[in-house]
């Protein structure tokens, strides 16, 4: 990474030392997963799609302990690696999105607040800021080569703090112990959005891109 980019890297020290930690990813451009990676303070262990996992590149991807995910369908097995890496305090890195887009968090999946909820792990937002709306990109959907690419890392932040379902009875308690509720995902999900909407305003005032 800092052979090809420039990374700035802002706010590494806000990631806990050690537990299990959530790294909530904005997804714009090809290198996310692998910038994130390379600067962050703790191995980080991304869910990527089945699809990349071929060859060469997939025989790396299994060695350097990436997750691999068919998105297609309920990946069961998945989910059981991801729950267990969190248990044993692995950081799991997420695209909250599920795809490449316009990496604003617009559009946010179930699958972060399933994470959260179910293992009681703290969420760090995590803005990459590159350069993919300039010119000069050797290759589609990559920053220019020697360009500046910023990493923010955010406040961790407790995806149920305050979520609470009227079918919980108010007796669901942070840290994984509550029920997976529906209501309780989707408000979940809404506070998610919110504090990582919050997170990428601030990174774009402090990096002012």
């Amino acid at each position: 990474m800092y052979g090809l980019w420039r990374p700035r890297v802002l706010g590494a020290w806000k990631v806990p030392a050690s537990g299990p930690v959530i790294l909530a990813v904005n997804h714009s451009h090809n290198v996310d997963g692998p910038m994130v990676m390379g600067v962050a303070p703790r191995p980080t262990h991304f869910l990527i799609k089945k699809e990349a996992f071929v060859g060469p590149l997939g025989a790396f991807l299994t060695g350097i302990g990436q997750l691999q995910v068919d998105r297609t369908a309920v990946d069961r097995a998945a989910i059981t690696r991801t729950l267990g890496l969190l248990a044993s305090g692995g950081v799991l890195g997420i695209f909250p999105e599920g795809t490449r887009g316009e990496g604003d968090f617009a559009s946010l999946r179930a699958g972060l607040a399933y994470f959260a909820v179910r293992s009681g792990a703290p969420i760090v937002p995590v803005a990459v800021m590159g350069s993919s709306d300039r010119p000069g990109r050797l290759i589609k959907a990559l920053p220019p080569v020697r360009s500046r690419v910023d990493v923010v890392f955010g406040d961790p932040f407790d995806a149920v703090e305050g979520v609470r379902s009227s079918d919980e009875g108010g007796g669901g308690r942070p840290g994984g112990s509550g029920r997976r509720t529906r209501r309780t995902l989707d408000e979940a999900t809404e506070r998610i959005q919110k504090q990582l909407t919050a997170h990428l305003e601030n990174a774009r005032r402090l990096t002012g891109r």
